[in-house]
């Protein structure tokens, strides 16, 4: 008797099983290997793969053990929604491998929404196929639905805006995920387009989830996207107006121009325009292209860094407050203190350089008084190779790099000054052109010497002409050694070279 009952049992699990299980299962394996060798499958893929092929032996397990208890009804049931699973996991498949690796080997690359949309009227479809096959009458069901579905669509009429939008947004290809978009005064890049919302990422690390809805109702601005990456920021400032616009433009163009400042684009290059005159003060602004827009108020800071120094540099002043009451109580006699102890700084700070160390402490003091102040923000170039500029400068505070250039080949790094340092004095002393480019290694600081400065202490004292050729003689020893150049050079010709530019640069001739 237990051996007949075990017969039965295992008879009842055998006419469970049927050839539409063998058939979906082959076809589902053969889709999980086209998916594994065009691209390995997502984690949740393989797990949603297992939990449907479980799901539908337990079903059909479950129309067996019905089946030998005489459950028929039961059986029956639990073998159509075997078969109803068994038919999902194979449309969610074929769907995946369509648009995962069908398409995309002939290059078409449709919205994600759209594998979506066919994927569900697949198994819509599906499903009521199987319940034809159950007996139900379809034209019943669809007058049935066509009312329930005018209830819900009046009920979720914002629902399904959301989700037609998104529809519409992915279909007419209106928004890339990476995009970087502004919706109000919501800015951030785009992280996910989904049915119902999209998802942006701000600046501050915040997602903001925007319903499609209104994104279809609404303008948006799309700033930057893979191809067009850059974005065009506006920077103002103000100058009084008895400056000449002109060299104020050229002079912030060519600062912020020259400087190595991160993600500003030097193609297009950036520009300086004036935007009005109003009460005294002229309005600029300079526009720059922004390589990425996730930086745009860090490299706004640095552009205007760049600004600030270069205006300071041509002691330009920025434009003061409307009302700008001052009060102090700075005496004369403490204005003076300041102004000794000022001098003193720069006297110590030249008489540590060998280039003056042939001087008296009068004429030292003259130079020190001479002295401009020149900052300089990192990155800025400091002087240009090729130019010609009768000054030199001493480097109080920061550091510089020095350059040198070959028209068609990349820049050479030659040294690094720190400070203390002086460069730029053999286009003081001779009027040549500079030899190498300096710019600014970190935000740095200077005194600039004029060759004004000098040509006073040069005409009353004509034998320190001597002394700066034998200077400079060795400065180009030196840079001889830095460039790593194999010249033989006839140091004392070449000293009577300098000397003799120095006094003609001087007009010592005759002296």
């Amino acid at each position: 008797m237990p051996d007949a009952t075990a017969a039965s049992f295992l008879h009842s699990l055998s006419a469970a099983w049927h050839p539409t299980y063998a058939n979906a299962l082959l076809v589902a394996a053969i889709l999980m290997m086209a998916l594994q060798r065009a691209r390995p499958p997502a984690p949740h893929l393989v797990r949603n793969t297992l939990i449907f092929t479980a799901l539908c032996g337990l079903f059909i397990l479950g129309a067996g053990v019905s089946a030998w208890l005489g459950y028929s009804e039961t059986a029956e049931l639990l073998d159509d929604l075997g078969v109803l699973t068994l038919g999902l996991l194979v449309i969610r498949l074929a769907g995946l491998t369509l648009f995962r690796v069908g398409l995309p080997a002939f290059n078409l690359l449709p919205p994600r929404i759209l594998e979506d949309i066919l994927t569900v009227v697949a198994y819509i479809v599906w499903g009521l196929v199987r319940l034809r096959y159950a007996g139900l009458d379809l034209g019943s069901l669809v007058a049935t639905s066509a009312v329930i579905t005018a209830i819900l669509a009046f009920a979720m009429q914002d629902t399904l805006g959301n989700i037609l939008g998104g529809i519409a947004l992915q279909l007419d290809d209106s928004i890339h995920i990476g995009d970087w978009i502004k919706v109000d005064d919501v800015s951030g890049r785009v992280v996910e387009v989904h049915w119902r919302h999209t998802a942006v990422r701000t600046r501050n690390g915040e997602v903001v989830v925007l319903p499609n809805s209104l994104l279809m109702k609404s303008k948006f601005t799309i700033v930057s996207r893979e191809d067009t990456p850059q974005w065009r920021r506006w920077v103002y400032f103000s100058v009084g107006l008895e400056t000449p616009p002109q060299r104020v433009i050229a002079a912030v163009e060519k600062a912020v121009g020259d400087a190595a400042i991160a993600l500003v684009s030097r193609n297009p290059a950036p520009s300086c325009v004036i935007m009005e005159f109003r009460e005294g003060v002229g309005l600029y602004a300079l526009r720059y292209w922004l390589t990425d827009a996730l930086a745009d108020d860090p490299t706004d800071s640095s552009v205007r860094v760049h600004i600030y120094a270069a205006l300071q540099r041509e002691g330009w002043r920025f434009v003061p407050p409307s009302m700008d009451v001052r009060l102090t109580t700075e005496t004369d006699e403490r204005a003076n203190r300041q102004r000794e102890r000022e001098l003193a700084l720069r006297r110590k700070t030249l008489r540590r350089i060998e280039l003056f160390d042939q001087l008296s402490d009068e004429e030292l003091a003259y130079v020190a008084e001479s002295l401009t102040y020149a900052q300089f923000a990192r990155g800025d170039v400091i002087t240009r190779q090729g130019a010609v500029a009768h000054w030199l400068y001493v480097l109080i505070h920061g550091e510089a790099d020095v350059w040198f250039e070959v028209e068609g080949h990349p820049r050479r790094h030659l040294t690094s000054l720190p400070e203390g340092k002086v460069f730029g004095e053999r286009g003081m002393m001779t009027g040549e052109p500079r030899r190498a480019t300096v710019t600014a290694r970190t935000d740095a600081e200077c005194y600039r010497i004029d060759k004004k400065s000098f040509e006073k202490i040069m005409q009353s004292r004509p034998e320190l002409a001597e002394a700066f050729a034998q200077i400079l003689t060795e400065r180009d020893k030196q840079l001889v050694a830095v460039k790593q150049e194999r010249i033989s050079v006839d140091h004392a010709q070449q000293q009577a070279r300098l000397l003799a530019s120095i006094r003609k640069f001087f007009r010592l001739e005759h002296s």
